[in-house]
């Protein structure tokens, strides 16, 4: 019987795969044996990255790209179907988090800047995608979505409804063009110790409020992703689609 999970001659690419969650994916899916496309704007992180990929064998390469920069969206994904021809997958995991700013001391390029990378990003990437997906009619879009969304998320208010949006982004285009062999689905993690947390998460005030609200009674870390994306990946999950995929270790369910 094939193995459903082999991502043999796919090519997937991972926003922001140069660290946290995004790295966890990339290499779990080549891992799993795909090609991986890794963008990113750290150039260190990016070869840094791309070596640790490459470990599990088959192709990779690291593009540096700011998915807050319209032009070099589409400049990139160009450069990437140069080098590889085709993307079955797109993984928009690229994203900046939320400061402590209380709301009513924000300003609006606070709020723009998260809106930019996490919602306009998205957007400028997944619309590259379709255009090279759509004509070959297949293709999975998956976006990196946050529990901030289901629930409230105080000086983050900007973060959260960036993260509800593009699971609404993610439920429109799943009934847009799942004629056309295109799934669309959103990952929502809980707590993870990545670059974006680390200064925090495992602070006494987060061990001692946050950590107990967890079931499973750890903080998720980036290789806990690596399933999920190869999954979502791979043929596996060819009737899959318009779905919010929960990754928190129970958090919302306590």
């Amino acid at each position: 019987m094939p193995n459903m999970f082999d991502l043999t001659g796919k090519v997937a690419l991972v926003t922001g795969g140069n660290n946290g969650i995004g790295l966890g994916m990339a290499e779990a899916l080549a891992q799993a044996g795909a090609s991986v496309v890794i963008w990113g704007r750290n150039e260190e992180r990016n070869a840094s990255a791309l070596d640790a990929v490459l470990a599990h064998g088959g192709e990779a390469t690291a593009l540096g790209v700011d998915v807050a920069d319209e032009v070099r969206v589409i400049e990139a994904f160009a450069e990437t179907l140069e080098a590889f021809g085709h993307v079955d997958s797109v993984f928009a995991n690229a994203g900046v988090g939320a400061g402590s700013t209380r709301f009513e001391e924000m300003t609006t390029e606070e709020w723009q800047w998260v809106f930019r990378v996490n919602m306009d990003g998205v957007f400028w990437t997944f619309r590259e995608a379709l255009k090279h997906m759509k004509p070959r009619n297949e293709g999975s879009l998956v976006v990196t979505s946050s529990v901030s969304a289901d629930q409230g998320f105080p000086r983050g208010e900007h973060y959260a409804a960036a993260k509800a949006g593009v699971r609404a982004l993610i439920q429109g285009l799943a009934v847009e063009y799942g004629r056309h062999g295109i799934r669309a689905n959103a990952i929502a993690p809980g707590w993870v110790v990545t670059g974006m947390t680390d200064g925090f998460i495992e602070g006494e005030r987060f061990e001692a409020t946050v950590k107990p609200r967890i079931p499973v009674g750890r903080w998720g870390t980036p290789s806990d992703f690596g399933g999920i994306a190869v999954y979502l990946a791979s043929d596996a999950s060819s009737w899959h689609t318009g779905d919010t995929i929960t990754i928190d270790g129970g958090y919302l369910q306590f």
